[in-house]
């Protein structure tokens, strides 16, 4: 399914989307997916298993791909992935699934624009898992153009930055636009304060791998999120911390209270 959505300047972008009903009966409101940067909700939720386990535990799904990722349409202008625009998207999709308030579990930069949501718009959210999100969050946001430089190299061999390859190596898997990508890095970020995060009243749990050293230990994050429940995945880092059975058996625990 598609629906469009606003473009900083004018104009709009094509979202692709998908509604998935449990195979029999609901257990819940719907759970709005939400991935991380150079990924694409079939990456980030069907190929770890994610939708299987929402399916079984009888909730509705409905996933997204961010603008410039995966089947949704691309812009090269940094302006147009604004992380108040990107949780626009996250309402602007679940108005489309006829569906006014949803839980929502974002992944890495899918946590950040959760975090906006909640901030922006807390009305259509019952309860928000932040996984794959830890206290780089709460520092000043990171400017380098070290990931965008990779992204766009001629050649990957010339990427000397680790971490930066990492993310050239995915984009490349991924097949994805990697001019959109290097704009969607040097989006106008938003990184909440402890105070600014207090005003949370949603619950919330804050799930990481222990041995996530991208996004660094969730504790601090948590902590600021008045009455967030924290999680460990233990042995885990950034990327096998998605589908782990703890990740999974954590998130169904706190989303299917009442």
């Amino acid at each position: 399914m598609e629906l469009l959505v606003n473009r900083a300047g004018g104009g709009t972008l094509r979202i692709v989307y998908d509604d998935t009903p449990p195979p029999g009966p609901e257990s819940g409101p719907p759970v709005l997916l939400v991935h991380g940067f150079a990924s694409s909700r079939r990456t980030n939720w069907v190929a770890t298993g994610w939708m299987r386990s929402f399916a079984e535990a009888g909730r509705r799904v409905i996933a997204f791909d961010h603008r410039g990722h995966g089947q949704s349409e691309a812009s090269h202008d940094p302006a147009d992935y604004d992380e108040a625009l990107l949780a626009a998207d996250c309402q602007a999709v679940l108005e489309a699934a006829g569906v006014s308030v949803a839980d929502i579990m974002g992944y890495s930069m899918g946590a950040m624009v959760a975090i906006r949501v909640l901030m922006d718009r807390p009305g259509i959210v019952r309860r928000a898992v932040l996984a794959g999100l830890g206290e780089n969050y709460l520092s000043k946001p990171d400017f380098s153009d070290a990931v965008p430089e990779a992204l766009l190299a001629a050649d990957p061999a010339t990427i000397t930055n680790r971490a930066a390859l990492t993310f050239r190596v995915f984009a490349d898997n991924q097949k994805a636009d990697r001019v959109a990508l290097a704009a969607c890095w040097r989006r106008p970020r938003t990184a909440f304060d402890a105070a600014a995060l207090a005003r949370i009243d949603r619950p919330v749990l804050v799930i990481c791998g222990e041995r996530d050293a991208v996004t660094g230990p969730p504790d601090r994050l948590a902590a600021a999120i008045t009455g967030a429940e924290l999680r460990i995945v233990p042995g885990k880092d950034h990327m096998s911390a998605v589908g782990d059975r703890v990740t999974k058996s954590e998130t169904l625990r706190f989303l299917l209270a009442p």
